[in-house]
């Protein structure tokens, strides 16, 4: 270490390898700055939103998002369909262990670098040289796909709640595909619209649908244990915990694996404080704390749902194979009188409705962020923000238009449209994963932390978590069934409708994108990685403010020098 930098008490171990300005973590700029814009700026972007959603605010839209009593709802044919109670007690309790580390490692992503990019931003700037602008082609597109499927996947399955809840009410009623497209489309162009208003109408409208889906969510776990017609009540501990129900081709472990797809599609939605921060004031503390927060208390609740189910379901199969073509809705039916069992469908319609538009609203961030640096056809379109409302109304478009062509898949049959659900689950958390991987594989210590982090339990947490993706990554492509009774309309077709997309953005970067993407775009001169001469980090004269480096004073972590 040379003389300068000893003066300065720099830290090798510590060096930054996250945004580093020409001239330190300073604006180049007279004008005075609020924290969050200084840290904005620092990173390279200039502060385009009004900063209004806070930690609460942050954490209604996610937990909106994450929508537990819908996504349950939705997902309840993988969670007892393929292992039973067994399978959806432990396998939610057991994939929320890892989740949470997965959670936690984004956290202090974002703590570092609070972007609408997120995770694809952060790709960008860990990466080795060189790698950069693939790590976050490749991470944009996973998380942009897996983003984009979720208000569609969400509004179909609300759509076929409604309708069940009309064939309760008339026996004589089937629904039809082309109904349940029509009214899944019709939900999506609402949310479309709730989606375009100002940040501050959106962040109120969220928190009272937050608010309210905590309340049913506590009431619904309440209501179903002391309102069941069964007799007696619950089933058994053991015949709970212990009985695997295995309705798959595969042995009894691979099917409790494959109950994961619900618990991580449902916990998938955690990332949306990330998405927000820079719409977020106190970013750099308040969305990492949202997004653990999100995590923490949507797998505790969730959790809890899960036991409730388990030990009131009477007959799984026939939940599975009722005509009424919704799981949920044929399962309260089963355990509850007919007007509780509707009222508590109707509770789950509403949180649904606020779960879409929670989504909805976390896409059209993520559009906005990765066309601002050129990603997509027609990025000059997408990146707008409307001068009225300030929110990124174009992005809102395209993601509605593609959202309602995707849900054409309804037409297909039930196995087709379900692939929507396993490809939000896969390309979320194959998003997720990338960034942290190359920060704790590739980066090491020498990552710069915000002023949230997890100390020296980093690496361990983020390897936990990395290492149960690339688990679940071939796990959610298996289908029920194997061998002879494999037919096409079984067929899970997760690998090919997340797979095709994935490979054509490969090859597309092989054939022309290297050419001209070099990764997010900043309005301010920035170095992605530190300057290095002779693996020694060669030191940036930075201003002096209170005895620490401004840079320090942004990071929380970062290098700090004594005037």
């Amino acid at each position: 270490m040379s003389a300068s930098q000893e003066s300065h008490g720099h830290d090798i171990e510590h060096a930054p390898v996250t945004s580093v300005l020409q001239d330190g973590d300073i604006p180049l700029t007279k004008q005075v700055m609020s924290e969050d814009e200084r840290v904005i700026t620092a990173l390279g972007y200039k502060q385009e939103f009004k900063r209004e959603f806070s930690l609460w605010t942050t954490f209604c839209v996610s937990f909106a998002v994450l929508g537990l009593l819908p996504s349950f709802a939705s997902t309840v044919y993988y969670g007892m369909g393929y292992a039973g109670t067994a399978g959806m007690v432990w396998g939610w309790l057991i994939a929320m262990v890892f989740i949470q580390c997965v959670a936690m490692a984004m956290a202090e992503l974002c703590s570092a670098m609070p972007t609408s990019g997120g995770l694809y931003y952060a790709a960008a700037v860990l990466a080795p040289p060189g790698y950069g602008p693939f790590a976050a082609w490749i991470t944009g597109w996973s998380n942009w796909i897996g983003q984009m499927t979720g208000a569609p996947s969400v509004d179909y399955a609300l759509a076929a709640m409604i309708l069940a809840a009309g064939s309760i009410e008339n026996p004589d009623y089937v629904p039809t595909n082309w109904q349940i497209w029509l009214l899944t489309s019709l939900i999506l162009i609402i949310h479309a619209g709730l989606s375009s208003m100002p940040t501050k109408w959106i962040a109120k409208l969220n928190s009272y649908g937050s608010t309210f889906n905590l309340l049913a969510l506590i009431a619904v776990i309440i209501a179903i244990p002391a309102g069941t017609k069964n007799q007696p009540k619950f089933t058994p501990s053991e015949k709970v915990w212990g009985n695997i129900t295995n309705l798959t081709a595969f042995p009894d472990g691979v099917a409790v694996l494959m109950t994961f797809v619900a618990v991580i599609w449902t916990m998938s939605g955690y990332d949306s404080p990330f998405h927000l921060s820079e719409e977020c004031s106190n970013a750099n503390i308040a969305s990492p704390r949202a997004i653990v927060l999100t995590s923490g208390v949507g797998g505790l609740m969730g959790w809890l749902l899960q036991l409730v189910v388990a030990y009131t379901v009477v007959d799984i199969e026939a939940v599975l194979d009722s005509n009424l073509g919704q799981p949920w809705a044929s399962y309260l039916l089963q355990v509850m009188p007919r007007k509780t069992a509707m009222g508590i469908l109707a509770l789950t319609i509403i949180c649904g409705f606020s779960m879409g538009q929670g989504s909805m609203i976390a896409a059209s961030r993520v559009t906005y962020a990765y066309a601002r640096d050129d990603c997509f056809p027609f990025s000059n379109i997408w990146k707008k923000v409307n001068p009225y409302t300030k929110t990124p109304v174009n992005a809102v478009v395209i993601n509605t238009i593609l959202g309602i062509l995707m849900c054409l898949l309804i037409l297909a049959g039930e196995v087709a449209i379900g692939a929507l659900f396993s490809i939000g689950a896969i390309a979320q958390f194959v998003a997720f994963s990338i960034p942290i991987t190359i920060r704790v594989f590739f980066v090491g210590n020498r990552f710069r932390r915000g002023p949230w982090h997890l100390g020296r339990y980093s690496r361990l947490i983020g390897g936990s978590g990395v290492s149960f993706v690339f688990l679940m990554v071939p796990i959610l492509c298996f289908p029920s069934d194997a061998g002879k009774a494999l037919t096409p309309d079984l067929m899970n077709w997760t690998c090919l409708v997340y797979g095709a997309p994935m490979l054509g953005a490969i090859i597309w970067w092989v054939v022309d994108a290297h050419k001209w993407f070099k990764g997010p775009k900043v309005n301010i001169e920035h170095a992605i990685h530190p300057v290095e001469d002779d693996a020694e980090v060669v030191d940036q004269a930075m201003p002096i403010v209170d005895g620490k480096s401004i840079q320090g004073q942004l990071s929380g972590d970062g290098p700090k020098k004594v005037g």
